[in-house]
């Protein structure tokens, strides 16, 4: 049977996370609270705005920026996207 959690982004029991995604607090909070379907979509947006923003994983500034963004994604905020992006439906 696959774990489930109560998401904090759909607002209702989906499948979790199989490990935290990383270390630390953080990571720990994510896989207790964010499901599967989530966190899928939070790396493809972020994979986005690393692209379409040209973000630097060394640059400290771009790392708070993304971190920022991933917070009000994964809590159902409104977050940056990519300019010119428009969600097929």
């Amino acid at each position: 049977m696959s774990r489930t959690v109560f998401c904090r982004k759909y607002q209702k029991e989906l499948p979790g996370l199989l490990a935290p995604p990383y270390p630390g607090t953080k990571g720990e909070e994510i896989f207790m609270n964010v499901s599967q379907q989530a966190w899928s979509e939070w790396l493809a947006q972020q994979t986005m705005l690393i692209n379409e923003k040209q973000l630097s994983m060394v640059n400290p500034d771009h790392r708070k920026y993304l971190q920022e963004q991933m917070d009000k994604f994964l809590s159902g905020e409104d977050f940056d996207r990519a300019e010119g992006y428009i969600p097929t439906e």
